[in-house]
């Protein structure tokens, strides 16, 4: 008998404890801004008299799992908005979707002490992640009085910019082709202009720009150093709006609205948004800047269009259409360069009704042609056209989160290029890269935990590269954090850059070498055919008050394999590639204070890159050793009605390849007989470069921008923004390159004035 009540006991306990187990539902949704039905990111949603709570994400979606079944008050707050606050059913095993629209309120930054960032920063890794908003881009001084995010991303810890014109983006070591650059999910091959202060993306669309400088997780792959991952914003669901600019670089037009209007808070919408800017400075030089480049002038020209639909349900599922055009320029008295790039695609988020699972979705296809015609050449080309599909998952919990996906990527990439020996490197071919991920977060007291784990099989060189990943962060105490990130990382793109351009126009790009490769300096074939690296972040972040931040972070970069192009083969014969190994390390510093009136940010990097190809090591052109922006803003006058703005850059130089001499090109047709005494010489003289490389350095470069704007409102809806600006206010005469061959040298831009109006309606 007591054994069969014993048994009845045990069989009887689950159902006694899962009896005893409360009842709960879950909330989530999207917060909204009231006035333009646009997203609202970083806010925190917390449900009163329950310690839960969350910060939503960039998409201004929300989710708060494991509520006690009830009628509860959830609140939202966030800088620069009022208070809201509205009664929500939670019901039993369901979850209750709610928007949450709140409206602008009239106090200025650091009247509230309430912070999404803030939580965000102590319940997120983010781990060398940088994420740049709109108004922070808007803040900096910009040329011609008209900002964009390519002058913005210079003045980021462990970013190095070459050149005002036709520069090149480093990331920590990285090359430019090391970068992933995003555009909507769309890869862009090329997203500088060729003069370097503008980009393809319009500031104006910008949602959200998120820098990863490296250590990233599991859900990005592809690249070896680093991530640029550009989001764009619907247009107005509510009414049509725009805005025109014009400014002496370039004028710009957008137009967005409604298609169907949003007519209630959980109502669905469809509206579009279409933008397009044109350069002026190649017509409008020789009038405003006539003492620039002398005769050359600015010759840069370039337009650019984005377009996009989106639909958007009322449970926050929802598919965007979109597409992108550009065409690119310059005309130099000797050479001609020549840019199209273009694509589109459309992505998803599904929100399932009851479970917990969100699904999102990208398909995008996107190409890139270049063309070099110089005088004394053969010309170069180089097209790359790609596509690029994904499927993800993300499971979110109260404590921990699990995000999984597949992706298929695939390009083709035509190349020509012609030496100086006439010796002729082609390449046509089609690569096909299939990859998978899992990663998870979970949070322990005051740790949080992200282990990660992505699979890439680049099936052309029936190659899998397994890449183990980990972020976590140790919240020490309210305002100090202790982080780290690392993993392994692989990429089957290369570009023709080679490390002797102090200054190169045309990026052709390849796809990895189907033959056989060797490491450097022998002939021992290498175990794979991939550019692959390792890394490794560790910092702090320290809240010094509400309103100042500091970020340190300490990172190196193990380039284990990379794969340049040969340009200067002597024989047919020789390998179209070589090999070649890498480190980067430094650390960065960065600061961040806001207050009523002003905003500050100073950051400084001082960092080391080399480069090993089995006979020295050396450092690359753009190894900068020190590297400092301070960038400041202050409202002036009792209404704050204006705003002035300055950015300080200074950078070490840059390392090049001394001249030990030159030679007289003679092309010996007659053979043996070639009279060399006294026959004509072929073209210009021949470079005999020193024999150690890079061992020169560049002079300290340092540059002073200043701004002043003001806003003049004539009513709800429409305003009339003016700006005046000063780049390289001191006329410091920094230098661009060294024309070896005529023993001239040519500096970056000077003092250039300039005035810009915007009118938004």
């Amino acid at each position: 008998m007591r054994r069969s009540l014993l048994l009845l006991a045990i069989a009887a306990l689950p159902i006694l404890l899962f009896a005893q187990k409360p009842v709960t539902g879950a909330i989530r949704g999207n917060v909204y801004d009231k006035e333009t039905a646009q997203p609202v990111g970083f806010a925190t949603i917390r449900v009163e008299g329950q310690n839960l709570g969350t910060i939503s994400d960039i998409n201004g979606f929300y989710s708060i799992a494991n509520i006690p079944v009830g009628t509860y008050k959830i609140s939202v707050s966030l800088t620069g908005y009022d208070l809201y606050e509205t009664e929500v059913v939670v019901k039993k095993a369901e979850i209750t979707y709610q928007s949450l629209y709140i409206t602008e309120s009239g106090q200025n930054l650091g009247e509230i002490v309430i912070s999404g960032r803030k939580t965000q920063a102590k319940t997120e890794v983010q781990v060398s992640k940088i994420s740049v908003t709109p108004k922070q881009i808007r803040s900096l001084p910009s040329v011609g009085g008209q900002s964009d995010i390519a002058q913005y991303l210079t003045v980021l810890p462990g970013v190095v910019f070459t050149g005002d014109q036709g520069g090149q983006l480093y990331i920590r070591g990285g090359s430019p082709v090391q970068n992933r650059i995003l555009l909507d999910g769309m890869t862009i091959y090329n997203p500088f202009h060729s003069i370097g202060f503008f980009s393809v993306f319009e500031t104006e669309l910008i949602r959200n720009v998120d820098v990863l400088t490296g250590g990233f997780n599991a859900e990005h792959g592809g690249r070896i150093s680093a991530i640029v991952d550009v989001k764009t914003r619907e247009g107005n669901r509510k009414r049509l709006s725009g805005n025109l600019s014009a400014g002496p670089f370039q004028a710009k037009a957008i137009l967005e609205g409604p298609i169907v209007p949003l007519k209630s808070d959980n109502g669905s919408s469809i509206s579009f948004v279409v933008a397009a800017k044109k350069a002026l400075i190649n017509q409008l030089d020789s009038k405003l800047y006539p003492n620039v480049n002398d005769s050359v002038g600015i010759p840069f020209d370039y337009r650019d269009f984005y377009g996009k639909v989106s639909f958007l349900s009322g449970n926050g599922s929802k598919l965007n259409v979109f597409g992108f055009n550009y065409i690119d320029g310059v005309d130099y008295p000797q050479t001609q360069f020549g840019w199209t790039s273009g694509g589109g695609g459309a992505d998803f988020t599904l929100v399932p009704t009851n479970s917990n699972t969100i699904i999102n979705g990208t398909l995008t296809f996107s190409n890139y042609d270049s063309e070099i015609e110089e005088a004394d050449r053969q010309p170069r080309t180089s097209g790359i056209s790609g596509y690029y599909g994904a499927l993800n998952f993300k499971n979110l919990g109260r404590d921990n989160e699990v995000e999984y996906g597949l992706a298929l990527t695939g390009f083709r990439t035509e190349f020509q290029f012609i030496n100086f020996r006439g010796i002729t490197t082609e390449q046509n071919d089609n690569t096909t890269e299939i990859s998978g991920y899992v990663r998870w977060k979970r949070k322990i007291g005051p740790l949080v935990i992200e282990p990660g784990f992505r699979l890439q099989y680049y099936q052309s060189l029936d190659d899998v590269s397994p890449e183990p990943r980990l972020g976590l962060k140790y919240n020490i105490s309210d305002r100090l954090r202790f982080k780290f990130a690392g993993g392994l990382y692989s990429q089957n793109l290369l570009s023709t850059v080679n490390e002797r351009d102090i200054v190169n126009l045309f990026v052709g790009f390849l796809s990895g070498p189907e033959e056989t490769v060797y490491k450097p300096n022998s002939t021992e074939p290498t175990q794979h055919r991939l550019q692959k690296a390792l890394h490794g972040v560790t910092g702090f972040e320290i809240d010094i008050t509400n309103n100042f931040e500091v970020n340190i972070e300490g990172y190196y970069k193990k380039f284990t394999q990379l794969l340049s192009l040969n340009r200067f083969k002597d024989e047919s014969t020789d390998p179209n590639f070589f090999v070649e190994t890498g480190d980067a390390y430094g650390i960065d510093f960065s600061m961040k204070l806001e207050g009523k009136r002003s905003y500050l940010w100073g950051s400084y990097s001082l960092g080391y890159v080399t480069r090993n190809d089995g006979e020295q090591v050396y450092p690359p052109v753009f190894d900068r050793r020190h590297n400092m922006n301070l960038v400041g803003t202050y409202l002036l006058g009792k209404s704050r009605k204006w705003e002035l703005g300055a950015r300080w850059n200074f950078g070490s130089g840059f390392p090049f390849t001394l001249t030990q001499g030159f030679y007289t090109n003679i092309n010996f047709d007659d053979g043996v007989g070639t009279d060399v005494v006294t026959g004509n010489p072929d073209g210009l003289p021949g470079i005999v470069y020193a024999s150690k490389r890079n061992s020169g350095r560049l002079p300290y470069y340092h540059r002073l921008d200043l701004s002043l704007k003001r806003v003049f409102k004539f009513s709800k809806y429409a305003s009339l923004e003016v700006t005046a600006s000063a780049t390289n206010v001191y006329d410091r005469a920094n230098i661009f390159y060294y024309d070896r061959i005529r023993a001239e040298r040519v500096n970056q831009l000077p003092l250039i004035p300039g005035l810009s109006v915007a009118f938004q309606f």
